[in-house]
């Protein structure tokens, strides 16, 4: 019989749900944190916008496609949202490769704790276990590599749809009705925040979504747009309390159409009414 080591046997006398903290007694070199890295900034991809739109059906999440390298594209149909598990979602913004590792992580991390004790995390306990990932990248983000994902879910205790917003340093914060993050977000926001309303349809909010990334494009050379050409469209998920679901690419790029075609009329997008 092969004989445990110490490391072994406090693993046994003390069992974590957290995946997370058994890589950090075990393999903390594998971490995102603890990797070595490369001092130049520029030389990691950098993906950005995401925005979110909540209604009292759902939330839908979506990303823009584009990933920069310093003033290059350095990728053009990136994809930087994700479903976490059965109830949420996660988008990225940031330096793509950690940002892609964090989200992985956090998967198996959910996974993880729901096979060890038997039922997942609340809503609020997920997007608390996320903070405490983004906390431990704080280290990296000291040197440029920043995280900043964009978070949503639907709450079984509450039956709503919930928006939460991260800083660099770990800090969690729930969003009311929409948010977005990355270069382009100061413009998704502000296009949001004309066309946002409590009682849209998901059908809404997904075009409201459209919408935001095209204003993004319009301003932020790091946000790429839809590129019907090419076909790349955004990616995005719904959350309702029938479960996370991607959004099938024909439907996007039908809304997609539909933006288009009314932007070559107005092509500042829709008029806000008064």
């Amino acid at each position: 019989m092969k004989k445990m080591n110490i490391d072994e046997m406090t693993i046994l006398k003390d069992p974590t749900s957290s995946f997370t903290t058994y890589l950090e007694r075990t393999s903390p070199e594998l971490l995102p944190g603890n990797r070595g890295v490369r001092a130049a900034q520029d030389l990691s991809p950098t993906a950005t916008t995401i925005v979110a739109v909540a209604t009292d059906k759902g939330v839908i999440l979506a990303g823009d496609r584009r990933a920069t390298m310093g003033s290059m594209i350095a990728q053009r149909d990136i994809q930087k949202v994700f479903s976490a598990d059965d109830f949420s979602a996660i988008g990225i913004a940031g330096s793509a490769g950690m940002a892609i590792d964090m989200v992985k992580l956090f998967r198996v991390e959910l996974e993880h704790y729901e096979k060890i004790e038997g039922s997942p995390l609340t809503l609020d306990g997920k997007a608390n276990r996320l903070a405490s990932m983004i906390r431990g990248n704080l280290g990296l983000a000291l040197q440029g590599f920043v995280v900043v994902p964009l978070f949503v879910g639907w709450d079984k205790d509450r039956a709503t749809a919930r928006i939460f917003s991260y800083d660099p340093t770990g800090g969690c914060y729930e969003e009311t009705g929409y948010y977005a993050v990355g270069s382009g977000s100061l413009f998704a926001k502000g296009s949001l925040k004309k066309l946002y309303s409590n009682r849209a349809s998901l059908d809404d909010a997904i075009r409201m979504c459209v919408e935001a990334l095209f204003d993004a494009a319009d301003e932020d050379s790091a946000t790429g747009g839809p590129d019907v050409l090419r076909k790349i469209y955004p990616v995005m998920i719904s959350v309702t309390a029938e479960g996370a679901r991607t959004i099938d690419e024909a439907e996007v790029a039908e809304v997609t159409g539909r933006v288009l075609k009314a932007r070559t009329i107005r092509p500042d997008g829709p008029e806000a009414k008064l």
